[in-house]
């Protein structure tokens, strides 16, 4: 294979003979495309999920002989318009190439692992969003789940005591919210809901913050949350994790509407209002709701936080044109037209 003339990292995998799936790991992790990924490596379309200026990506490719795929856990830099750095890219492709020429996956020697490790666009997410990102690889290459899958699937179906998780493993939690739209798994773990413990609750929060679900589970999510709201002064951690396991499904209606009540409430923590920006833009992609946000990120006259959040916010291509009409409007706050003054001010 002539490797000089290679220009994106989709022609690189196509012409190296390798099957791949592609994943976003940067706000969540969900499925990236082959078709979009291809438009953005040539700017024509911004990337459409940017975390703190970059794009994450994880890329699954293996040869059809291989039974494991090989992983590259890729952060490339974007511009301000959400537009892929091509000098960054085009960077990371040189190294592979002078790491591995045309075979991707071939054995590597200890000089090649060198300079594969020393690749500065590879990163390690978090151990929880690997674990996601494992057990969704899984699924999509018809793999058998981990050997925690079964014990996990267990203690959900046995009603007998809810406090017995201590062979509970989170892999095993992934596996199974990964699969959450076979077989009755979405039956056992809406009846499980109410009773699972805070050690189980927060992973299994975590996994469904990736994955699309079932109406009925989402708006037993939104009961659980709204219960938790009422007569609370302080929005507690288990809000926030309800919140994350909303994420994937924040453009629904009726999460879009529990955010809004939980807008409504003037004592909303840093904390949640940082995971509704992080994981759940979606809800936040409608001026009414992107307007109260915009409020409550000044009560404490934090400017540091707004100007940091808004940057973020206004990258993802969804949510850029309603925050610019937020900006403009004439019902904004004396206080939200200063911190946008000050904004473009330092910009």
């Amino acid at each position: 294979m002539p490797t000089t003339n290679i220009a994106t990292l989709s022609e690189l995998l196509k012409l190296s003979g390798s099957q791949y799936r592609l994943y976003d790991i940067g706000r969540l992790v969900t499925k990236l495309p082959k078709e979009q990924f291809e438009k953005v490596e040539l700017n024509q379309l911004p990337y459409p999920t940017p975390a703190q200026g970059h794009a994450c990506i994880a890329i699954a490719f293996w040869q059809k002989k291989a039974a494991q795929p090989y992983l590259w856990l890729l952060k490339l830099p974007l511009d301000e318009r959400g537009l892929l750095n091509q000098g960054a890219r085009n960077h990371f492709i040189a190294i592979i190439i002078e790491a591995l020429g045309a075979d991707l996956t071939q054995e590597t020697s200890k000089k090649q692992e060198e300079l594969l490790s020393s690749n500065p666009y590879l990163f390690t997410p978090a151990q929880y969003k690997l674990a996601s990102l494992n057990s969704k690889i899984k699924v999509d290459l018809k793999q058998l789940p981990s050997e925690f899958f079964s014990p996990f699937k267990q203690y959900l179906s046995n009603e007998s005591n809810w406090n017995n998780w201590q062979n509970v493993g989170v892999q095993g939690i992934t596996d199974f919210i990964a699969r959450i739209k076979q077989d009755n798994h979405s039956e056992l773990l809406l009846k499980a809901l109410p009773h699972l413990p805070e050690e189980v609750l927060s992973p299994v929060c975590s996994a469904l913050e990736n994955e699309q679900y079932d109406v009925a589970l989402v708006d037993a999510l939104v009961d659980i949350l709204a219960k938790t709201l009422v007569n609370t002064t302080d929005i507690n951690t288990k809000a926030t994790q309800l919140l994350r396991a909303l994420a994937a499904n924040s453009g629904h209606i009726h999460v879009k509407a529990i955010v809004e009540t939980l807008l409504n409430n003037p004592h909303v923590n840093s904390e949640l209002l940082i995971t509704l920006s992080s994981r759940c833009w979606q809800a936040l992609a409608d001026e009414k709701i992107l307007m109260s946000y915009f409020e409550h990120l000044l009560k404490n006259n934090d400017l540091t936080m707004f100007t940091s959040i808004f940057k973020d916010l206004v990258t993802i291509p969804l949510i850029r044109p309603v925050a610019f009409t937020c900006i403009r409007s004439e019902q904004r706050s004396a206080a939200l037209t200063q911190a946008i003054g000050q904004l473009f001010t330092h910009t």
